[in-house]
């Protein structure tokens, strides 16, 4: 088991409190000694000291992984990447450095060269831009959806108090049973006028659901899976039970624009509604009982495949932390549209994701569950799963999208999988992949679709390998 040092995070946690190491010390129960070790990164955290520290200083048990300055390291690497830095010639350990212990620094950089990146998109196409009339005020605000992607990489994926209240209420409405619609719909009537209508899709004109305020009814697509049907339900109950909530917590978050925080505050009732139909306790025992096994657990909560592998990478509760998972769902293009993590796993923030990854063939054998043992040049390790799935109404000629989902962790937590069953974890077959070509370094890789641009390419006019190039320099 990998050991834990966290001195950095814990030194600026505790600073950032204005607590002195004294008065940590005792509240944890051990010597200021061995808290100033910790905190110089002379001493691991042990599991007891783990639990107590995120008690005593309030934070989520991912904070304290390096999971942090190394998901910020390869960002910051993506970043330098880019030919605008080409000279600077940073070392991947000064990387690291930094990123640990200067991380707010570090997503400002990030911050401000997003923003140029929009800015000079912006500049490609000026003629666009004028003709639309508002010049280039719009390049100061940042993507909404990457802002509330990493709002929620930046809470580790769980958002504690709403978790609970949507446990609090499962329990109440059905406390041996999964949840069922009717449990749903009854509770939102009783509890709030709330009548809930299922109704032809061309009723809604293409909509999953509609609230009607008028009438005070939600109405929802009669052909849209019972999985899905009991979603929308739960979104709508998380709206009315928890919308103070979640607006504090959107307030607190302070998005740089308004449409941010509205995709955030779907975002939580989305939240709401998972924690609400696959409530944390519950969920997490049959997870552990079923080795993860997806379609039981779809079966057992009446949800669907996508929700079960979604609901994996929130089970971070502190003290009752589930195996760290990352989930992402990609389209026929490679675009990601839902990435989530609790894992060290680099997702690509530019450009597509790397071609070796089972996520892609996933669409060329629909309804299996793939299986892969996954390297990234780092070394790490994962068990990476992928499965196609199809979205679409009961009817002829409704509207089909299709996805493959991908979920895994690494393979420390393997045998906690039933999928770990399909292949040798101990064995050295992994398929060596990368986050994207642009920042892999390997220089042997015969599926490679540009060269990294942080590093020299030698072309050889009388030499042709796979690629037309050599990879050079970078160590």
């Amino acid at each position: 088991m990998k050991k834990l040092f966290a001195g950095q995070i814990l030194r600026r946690r505790r600073e950032e409190l204005g607590a002195t190491q004294s008065h940590v010390a005792k509240r944890l129960g051990i010597s200021p000694s061995y808290l100033n070790q910790i905190e110089s990164d002379q001493r691991p955290l042990t599991a007891a000291i783990l639990v107590e520290v995120t008690r005593v200083l309030k934070l989520q048990v991912a904070d304290l992984y390096d999971d942090g300055p190394e998901r910020l390291a390869a960002n910051l690497r993506e970043m330098l990447s880019d030919p605008l830095f080409e000279s600077a010639g940073v070392a991947a350990r000064e990387l690291k450095s930094i990123c640990a212990g200067a991380p707010h620094l570090v997503r400002a950089v990030l911050d401000l060269h997003a923003a140029y990146r929009r800015v000079e998109e912006r500049y490609r196409g000026l003629d666009d831009a004028l003709s639309q009339g508002d010049g280039l005020e719009a390049t100061r605000k940042p993507f909404a959806f990457d802002e509330v992607r990493d709002f929620f990489h930046f809470l580790g994926n769980y958002v504690d108090i709403l978790d609970r209240r949507a446990e609090e209420l499962a329990e109440r409405l059905s406390p041996d049973d999964a949840l069922a619609f009717e449990d749903l719909a009854g509770y939102a009537g009783e509890k709030f006028g709330l009548r809930v209508v299922a109704s032809p899709p061309e009723a809604l004109g293409g909509a999953v659901s509609r609230y009607d305020p008028d009438v005070d009814a939600l109405f929802i697509d009669a052909d849209q899976a019972p999985a899905t049907q009991k979603f929308q339900l739960g979104c709508a109950i998380a709206r009315r039970c928890e919308g103070e909530r979640i607006d504090a917590l959107v307030a607190d978050a302070r998005f740089k624009s308004e449409a941010a925080a509205d995709i955030a505050r779907l975002a939580l009732a989305n939240y709401f509604a998972s924690a609400l139909v696959m409530p944390y306790g519950r969920f997490a025992d049959a997870a552990r009982a079923a080795r993860h096994d997806v379609e039981r657990l779809s079966r057992r909560f009446g949800v669907s495949l996508e929700q079960v592998c979604h609901r994996f990478s929130t089970l971070q509760r502190p003290g009752r932390e589930g195996a760290p998972f990352y989930f992402l769902r990609v389209d026929r293009a490679g675009n990601i549209t839902k990435r989530h993590s609790a894992t060290r796993f680099q997702f690509a923030r530019y450009g597509g994701a790397c071609p070796l990854w089972n996520i892609h063939e996933a669409f060329e054998r629909p309804g299996q569950f793939l299986v892969q043992v996954a390297e990234m040049p780092d070394g790490a390790r994962y068990l990476s799963i992928a499965r196609s799935i199809s979205k679409k109404g009961a009817s002829f000629g409704s509207l089909r999208r299709d996805y493959a989902i991908g979920f895994g962790c690494e393979v420390d937590h393997a045998h906690e999988l039933v999928y770990s069953d399909a292949v040798d974890l101990k064995g050295s077959s992994a398929v060596r992949i990368g986050v994207s070509c642009r920042v892999c370094e390997r220089r042997d890789c015969a599926q490679r679709a540009m060269p990294p641009l942080d590093l020299a390419i030698v072309v050889d006019e009388n030499e042709r390998g796979v690629v037309p190039y050599r990879i050079d320099g970078g160590g």
